[in-house]
C-alpha cells in the first residue's frame, strides 16, 4: 500500500507494557521499507529482552513473518520471540514450530502479555501463565485459555506517541478530502454474529464506552489533526440501539469529524442512518458476501436479499455512500449465484470504491477450515498456508461444483465486467471535468492527476 494501515494491536499491547513500566520500542518497517537483513543487524547491534510480532491471516502476511523470523533467528542477540494475533492463534503449534518462535500469545493480548513477561523475568515456568502456547524442547505445550477481558474500557488507549503518526494520518478512506488526516479505532471487540467463514480470537460483542470514544478521538484531534476516524472494528453496528446512542453522542460531543465503519443490514433502517449522517458518517462498509438466499443460509449470515436491498437503498436514501463485500465459492455457489452479486454491484456502487468479488477462503479456525477439513479438501494449517492459500484472489478450497479451471474463469469474466464498469464511472467523472474546466473556464481545476 501507499500508506499503511496503523498497527492498532501492536499499539495496544505497547500501551498494556508501558502501564507497567516496561521499556517499549517500535521497530517500523512500514514507514522506513527497510529490508528484512536490516533487522538481524539492528538486533546484533542492539540488546533486547523481548521481540514481539502480531499477524492476521492471509497468504501475504504468513510469508512477510517468515523472512521476519529469519532474520530474528539469524541474530546474534536473538531476543525472546513471541507470535501474536488472529494468524497464529488458531493453530499455535504449527506457528511456533514454522517460524521457531518461543511463544505464542492465543487471543486477546493486553493482559496476557505482562503476565508472560513478568514469568519470564521472575524465571517462572511458562505452563503458569494463561492463554499463551511455547516450545518446551521439540514439543509444544498449549496452555488453558484466558478469559476475555470484561471491561474493556480498562484496557490503555493505543501507545500513538510511539508510531509515527504523521506517516499513518495520511491513510486515504472513502470520501475522504486531501486535506483530511485520517486514523482508526476501535469501538468495540468481537461481533454477535457466527458467519461460517470468519475466525475471531474472542467470542461475542463488547462495545467500549461511548464517552471513551470520544476521549480517544478528541484525543487524535487535538494532538495530530485528525479529522477522519475509520472505525476498525469488526462491527460498529452491533445493534440500531447501540448505533443510535452512539451517534447522539457523537452530536452532542459536537465532534464534528467524518467516519466509516463496518454495518449490518439488518440495522440499516432510515432513522438510524439518518442519525449516521448527522453524526458524521461518510461511509458504511457492509458484508454482503452473496445476493443468494441459499447461500447466505450457507454461510450463517443471519440476512436475506431483501434485508440487503432494502438496506442498501436507504443508505443511498440518507446520502451515505456504502461499500459492497461479495465473495464467490461458498457452499452452495454457482454460476447464477455469481451472476446475481455481478448485476447487484453494477446497479448499486456508486463508485466511492473499486470493487471486485474475491474467492472465499477457510481461514483456520474458521468453521469453513474445519469444514474443508472434514470433507478432505484440506489436510491441515500447513496444507492451507504452504499449498492452498497462495494469494487472496485464487482459489484456496473449492467449495463448488465448477472445476478449479472454471471457477477462475467465471470469476475473471465477473472482475473484468466489474472494472470496466468501475473504469467507466472514474472516466466520467474526468470527461465532466474536462468540459467544465474548457467550457466554463473553471479556475479551481488543478491538472489531471490521481490522488
Amino acid at each position: 500500500m501507499y500508506i499503511h494501515w496503523f498497527p492498532q494491536g501492536l499499539a495496544y499491547i505497547a500501551a498494556a507494557l508501558l502501564k507497567e513500566g516496561h521499556d517499549v520500542e517500535i521497530y517500523n518497517q512500514d514507514a522506513n521499507h527497510y529490508p528484512d537483513e536490516h533487522l538481524t543487524a539492528y538486533l546484533d547491534q542492539n540488546k533486547f529482552d523481548i521481540i514481539g510480532v502480531g499477524i492476521i491471516a492471509g497468504y501475504y502476511q504468513y510469508r512477510k513473518l517468515i523472512k521476519i523470523s529469519d532474520a530474528i533467528n539469524k541474530s546474534r542477540n536473538r531476543p525472546f520471540y513471541i507470535l501474536g494475533g488472529h494468524g497464529p492463534s488458531p493453530e499455535p503449534g504449527f506457528f511456533l514450530k514454522k517460524m521457531r518462535a518461543d511463544a505464542v500469545v492465543i487471543g486477546e493480548g493486553e493482559i496476557t502479555i505482562v503476565e508472560l513477561l513478568s514469568a519470564i523475568y521472575n524465571l517462572r515456568p511458562l505452563d503458569s501463565v494463561k492463554g499463551i502456547a511455547f516450545r518446551s524442547g521439540d514439543n509444544v505445550k498449549i496452555n488453558e485459555r484466558r478469559p476475555l477481558i470484561k471491561d474493556v474500557d480498562s484496557i490503555p488507549v493505543p501507545a500513538y506517541h510511539l508510531f509515527p503518526i504523521d506517516y499513518y494520518r495520511l491513510l486515504r478512506m472513502p470520501h475522504c478530502s486531501n486535506s483530511d488526516f485520517v486514523m482508526p479505532v476501535l469501538s468495540g471487540r468481537g461481533c454477535p454474529f457466527k458467519c461460517i467463514f470468519c475466525y475471531r480470537m474472542d467470542k461475542g460483542f463488547r462495545p467500549r464506552s461511548n464517552e471513551k470514544i470520544i476521549n480517544e478521538i478528541q484525543l487524535l484531534k487535538h494532538m495530530y489533526g485528525i479529522t477522519y476516524i475509520a472505525f476498525s472494528d469488526e462491527l460498529l453496528m452491533s445493534s440500531a440501539e447501540r448505533t443510535i446512542s452512539l451517534c447522539e453522542d457523537f452530536i452532542k460531543a459536537k465532534l464534528n469529524i467524518k467516519w466509516c465503519c463496518n454495518g449490518r443490514l439488518n440495522f440499516a433502517e432510515p432513522e438510524v442512518l439518518s442519525l449516521m449522517k448527522q453524526a458524521g458518517c461518510v461511509f458504511i462498509n457492509y458484508g454482503i458476501e452473496a445476493m443468494d438466499d441459499a447461500v447466505l443460509k450457507n454461510m450463517n449470515k443471519v440476512l436475506t436479499t431483501e434485508q440487503i436491498l432494502r438496506g442498501i437503498e436507504a443508505t443511498l436514501d440518507a446520502g451515505i455512500s456504502p461499500g459492497f463485500n461479495i465473495i464467490f465459492g461458498n457452499i452452495g455457489d454457482n454460476r447464477e449465484t455469481l451472476r446475481k452479486g455481478v448485476e447487484f454491484l453494477l446497479k448499486y456502487d456508486d463508485g466511492a470504491q473499486m470493487r471486485t468479488i474475491r474467492p472465499v477462503t477457510p481461514y483456520p479456525g474458521s468453521p469453513l477450515y474445519y469444514y474443508a477439513i472434514e470433507k478432505g479438501l484440506l489436510k491441515d494449517c500447513e496444507d492451507f498456508y504452504e499449498n492452498k492459500h497462495i494469494n487472496s484472489d485464487l482459489l484456496a478450497v473449492n467449495f463448488t461444483d465448477l472445476s478449479d479451471d472454471e471457477f477462475h474463469k467465471c470469476l475473471m469474466e465477473a472482475n473484468i465486467e466489474l472494472l470496466s464498469n468501475y473504469s467507466q464511472k472514474k472516466l466520467s467523472v474526468l470527461l465532466r471535468q474536462t468540459k467544465k474546466l474548457y467550457l466554463e473556464k473553471d479556475t479551481s481545476f488543478r491538472g489531471f492527476r490521481q490522488s
